[in-house]
């Protein structure tokens, strides 16, 4: 069976989630969109000089709507102009606007597969897309925190001197200001963080902070980030394509909360199965609770 994703936004993030997918060899057919035609169809042509240089086959094409009918999955790059003043909440109306130019175009097409939103406020516009497309629960899901997850392993790996694939756990809540790290829930090698000597003298709230941050970080020397996000987008994709069953903090739906929001879920070939329960401390729940609202609040701002 092809798999065929397509791309709607071809700026930087866009055009490496694209990049990743294609080397990867987690796709056999990429179709590109972009409101400049230009940008698109000179993305297809660079991907295609460099097809015979990697081990996979894929079929690249751009702006052509009618390959929307055969996609099985959709992942929403549309960025606005960002500056190192930015919030992301504030670039709410712009992106909002943007994202539902393409849902009477989704509709026409039939489409019926699974949606992976990055575009942000990436919790809001995801359950701006999930309302509009009317798909099965779970069909539409975000990023979420996936990416502030990977600044958090990093970071912690960093701080006690250990490979940040041996830490585990997640970010949670909105991917942006009102985000938590849920302190009692992170391991290094099976073992509580806060359990480690090295992590006795850290200040907690200074290294959420960098982790929040992180992407400005990244941003004031190069003017965007992508290659993170790019990679993140790139194994949901994966994961949906397998059947993964797989674990990450995405923008899900909380049932409890009533709101999209940067949890672990498991993902499979229909997009979320399932949010994963967090025995979260009552202070931890709190700043869930908080954050959902803040969530909450942008997303009424729609309506």
């Amino acid at each position: 069976m092809s798999r065929h994703v397509s791309i709607i936004g071809c700026g930087h993030v866009g055009a490496d989630v694209a990049f990743s997918i294609a080397t990867q060899n987690l796709a056999d057919h990429i179709s590109l969109f972009d409101k400049k035609e230009d940008k698109a169809f000179s993305e297809m042509l660079e991907l295609k000089d460099m097809s015979s240089l990697i081990n996979s086959h894929v079929l690249f094409d751009c702006n052509d709507e009618s390959q929307l009918a055969t996609t099985d999955v959709v992942v929403v790059a549309i960025g606005p102009k960002v500056t190192e003043t930015s919030n992301r909440l504030n670039e709410l109306f712009d992106t909002s606007t943007s994202v539902a130019q393409w849902v009477p175009k989704l509709k026409a097409a039939n489409f019926d597969g699974v949606v992976i939103n990055i575009t942000n406020p990436c919790d809001v516009i995801t359950a701006h897309l999930a309302k509009l497309l009317e798909l099965p629960k779970g069909r539409v899901f975000g990023t979420g925190t996936s990416l502030d997850s990977a600044r958090m392993r990093r970071l912690v790996g960093d701080t006690l001197g250990v490979d940040t694939a041996s830490v585990y756990g997640y970010v949670m809540g909105e991917h942006g200001d009102s985000q938590f790290i849920p302190w009692s829930t992170i391991r290094v090698g099976g073992v509580a963080f806060t359990s480690w000597p090295a992590a006795q003298d850290v200040d907690l709230m200074a290294l959420e902070q960098h982790v929040r941050h992180g992407g400005w970080d990244v941003f004031a020397g190069k003017g965007w980030t992508s290659f993170g996000i790019a990679s993140a987008a790139a194994r949901l994709v994966d994961a949906v394509f397998s059947d993964a069953h797989s674990v990450f903090a995405v923008s899900a739906f909380d049932e409890a909360l009533q709101t999209q929001i940067g949890q672990p879920a498991i993902i499979g070939a229909q997009g979320v199965v399932q949010p994963v329960p967090v025995e979260l401390s009552a202070q931890e729940r709190k700043r869930f609770e908080d954050s959902a609202a803040v969530i909450k609040k942008a997303f009424a701002s729609l309506a």
